[in-house]
């Protein structure tokens, strides 16, 4: 997807179709006038992570703001985060600094659904809705705190943060620039609190992820040269060719597939036969020995081809084999999540195709009514970080909490300055990734992927990783019976902090990127087998009609 289009697909949809018909402001307000940043500091008492035991850990929790400066120290942001360390301070200690995605999201989807100590309570297993208030916050007991400090940013335009003083709405809504003022904020914080010989980590989510792979190489650059420990890639998006889906994009049919393939199986339909792992190698199998030389070939394709492709193709994907040849072989996503279960009357989600929901037309030719998953369980974390910024951390502003800014139809996608000649292309950071692997022998990345992931598809992660020249020995996969957000299903966040854990220990076993790293996936099951039917979190992220949270 060319970059304007690609906005559409991970932050237009942070707010749903109002941000789809949103016109830029013609009178843009003055940015506001420069206060000292504000600071929110409060102690607190938990048990994190160590198994067996059940002693109270003592930390601290800073909610306050940063300002961002141009080369001539004027503020030009403040940028507000949320800071947890461990009592008493080592300036030893490993720090990782998180962020979600959109662009246009703050970091209340990994605050409040994985990495904080306190998480907000939503279904797990795709058969529910959030409802409405009260919702139930719990302690975090998973949470990584026990190994690492943990700083949650909030980019400019979400949660509190904003333009201030000398800044421009311009000089932060960018692939590029967004990950300059993100380098500044991370110099800024660990040079403040006295944190550059400490172990640092980047934990990106969707285009979060994109955001980090930028981020990596930006602060290899500027004269303060910042080498990285691990990335922490949940929901990768380095390569948007891979996770594009439309009709003239080839490669998106592609890697696109198995997680079609697996959808249809998980509502009963396609290759029930197999088990997800079985399906999963089957259906990247025929992805790339049958469909995509099919695709290639076009309309030379013999029509006796056509046919045995179709009817492959339509087995794969529960759906009649007339529909997939009307399609030309090229069923996209936002059809393919209506036309599944059209039968039944129902739409199946994107952020996760576990869910579905229940749409008055049936005859639309994709969802009407959002995302099913966003639907079902994004209410609550608005209301959950409220709580605690209220009643525990203690903050008071005068401004509200944005959790989806309205920043997509301002971002700036062009990777070069102006007056650079730029052909409009997909945007990609995976070869800053590769750079930065190649220029830092101790940097290691943990990439996180949801089987029912219809926004980041995990073979399209495969795919990525397999073809920028990634040093494969120090890239791990981890793969989740969930989509997008996988710590939506109560086993799959299980599963994931503890794959974190042994990544921040620097334990994680198994092989590089590939169709062979499965060990996540057998532990996963283990745990659905042996964990209570609790409920578990997450955070919606999607495209199209639907809500973007990532």
């Amino acid at each position: 997807m060319m970059p304007s289009t690609r906005a559409l697909a991970l932050c237009a949809l942070l707010s749903g179709p109002a941000l789809l018909s949103q016109e830029p402001d013609a009178t843009v307000p003055a940015p506001p006038e420069v206060v000292e940043p504000v600071s929110f500091v409060t102690e607190h008492e938990g048990v994190f992570g160590a198994a067996g035991s059940e002693e109270p850990m003592r930390y601290r929790a800073t909610a306050g703001e940063l300002h961002l400066r141009n080369e001539e120290g004027q503020p030009t942001a403040a940028v507000f985060s949320f800071t947890y360390e461990r009592l008493p301070i080592d300036r030893k200690r490993p720090v990782t600094f998180v962020f979600n995605g959109g662009p246009g999201s703050a970091s209340v989807w990994l605050h409040m659904g994985v990495f904080g100590p306190r998480r907000v309570v939503v279904p797990s297993e795709a058969d529910g809705d959030d409802g409405a208030a009260p919702f139930e916050i719990v302690d975090n007991p998973l949470s990584v705190l026990d190994l690492t400090d943990l700083v949650f940013i909030d980019p400019v335009g979400t949660g509190f943060s904003r333009v201030v003083g000398q800044g421009d709405e311009k000089d932060f809504y960018g692939l590029v620039e967004d990950a300059r003022s993100i380098a500044q904020f991370v110099r800024r914080w660990i040079t403040e609190n006295q944190r550059w010989n400490a172990p640092k980590y980047l934990a990106g989510e969707s285009f979060g992820t994109t955001r980090a792979a930028a981020v990596t190489a930006e602060l290899a650059r500027g004269g303060q040269n910042l080498a990285l420990n691990g990335l922490i890639l949940i929901s990768q998006a380095l390569d948007y060719t891979g996770s594009t889906p439309s009709p003239d994009n080839l490669i998106a049919h592609v890697t696109y597939l198995p997680t079609m393939a697996l959808t249809a199986r998980y509502h009963g339909k396609g290759r029930t036969d197999l088990s997800v792992e079985e399906l999963a190698e089957e259906s990247r199998r025929f992805a790339t020995d049958v469909l995509a030389p099919a695709l290639f070939k076009g309309s030379t394709l013999a029509d006796e081809e056509r046919e045995r492709v179709a009817e492959e193709l339509a087995a794969l994907l529960g759906l009649e084999r007339d529909y997939v040849l009307r399609a030309n072989l090229r069923v996209t996503v936002p059809r393919f999540t209506k036309e599944l279960l059209r039968d039944r009357g129902v739409a199946v989600g994107r952020l996760d195709s576990r869910y579905v929901a229940d749409e008055a037309d049936d005859n639309a030719d994709s969802a009407r009514l959002g995302d099913a998953a966003s639907n079902a369980i994004s209410s609550a974390y608005t209301a959950a970080l409220q709580e605690v910024l209220a009643t525990e951390l203690e903050v008071t502003m005068d401004r509200p909490y944005l959790t989806s800014g309205s920043v997509g139809s301002k971002w700036r996608w062009r990777p070069v300055p102006d007056g650079t000649f730029w052909e409009p292309s997909y945007v990609n950071t995976a070869r800053w990734l590769s750079d930065g692997l190649r220029t830092n022998a101790d940097l290691r990345v943990l990439v996180a992927n949801g089987y029912y992931d219809l926004i980041t598809p995990f073979f399209d992660a495969e795919y990525t990783f397999a073809r920028h020249d990634i040093l494969a020995d120090r890239v791990q996969m981890t793969y989740y019976e969930a989509g997008h957000m996988m710590y939506v299903r109560q086993a799959d966040f299980v599963q994931l902090v503890r794959d974190v854990r042994e990544f921040l220990a620097g334990e994680l076993a198994g092989p590089g990127p590939g169709p062979r790293s499965r060990r996540r996936l057998r532990v996963s099951r283990c745990e659905r087998r042996t964990a209570a039917p609790i409920r578990g979190c997450g955070a919606p992220r999607g495209r199209g009609p639907a809500r973007c949270r990532g």
